[in-house]
């Protein structure tokens, strides 16, 4: 799995290597369906106050489907764990969604016996 970081702010630079910890630690049971993850760090109005830190979660899918996740607070982290939260939960519902499709496309074939005269009895 491949991970990115953007951030154009100084202080979300500060917080590069733990944002892609924490993006691998949450992800680290999809990492198999997981092909890319990017994180984008980025604050709304500079350096004014209030709920304004917003975080942006691209993933992209084994399979090519893009999952992307967006999440404002008042400060990086916490935006970043909920907008990791909030993609955990969108793959883990298009990981099962696709998994039920598998189950319901079986075709199961009975098996016959074949007798010593070579006709087929079920």
């Amino acid at each position: 799995m491949q991970l990115q970081f953007k951030a154009k702010d100084r202080q979300a630079q500060t917080l590069r290597k733990w944002a892609l910890d924490r993006t691998g630690f949450v992800l680290r049971r999809m990492t198999w369906q997981v092909s890319q993850a990017s994180v984008s760090l980025i604050d709304l109005d500079g350096p004014r106050r209030g709920v304004d830190k917003r975080c942006q979660v691209a993933i992209v899918a084994s399979d090519g489907s893009p999952v992307v996740v967006t999440a404002t607070a008042r400060d990086w982290r916490s935006a970043l764990n909920q907008a990791l939260s909030r993609a955990a939960e969108v793959l883990r519902r298009l990981f099962n969604r696709v998994k039920d499709g598998r189950r319901e496309q079986r075709v199961f074939i009975r098996q016959e016996r074949v007798s010593a005269s070579g006709l087929g009895q079920a």
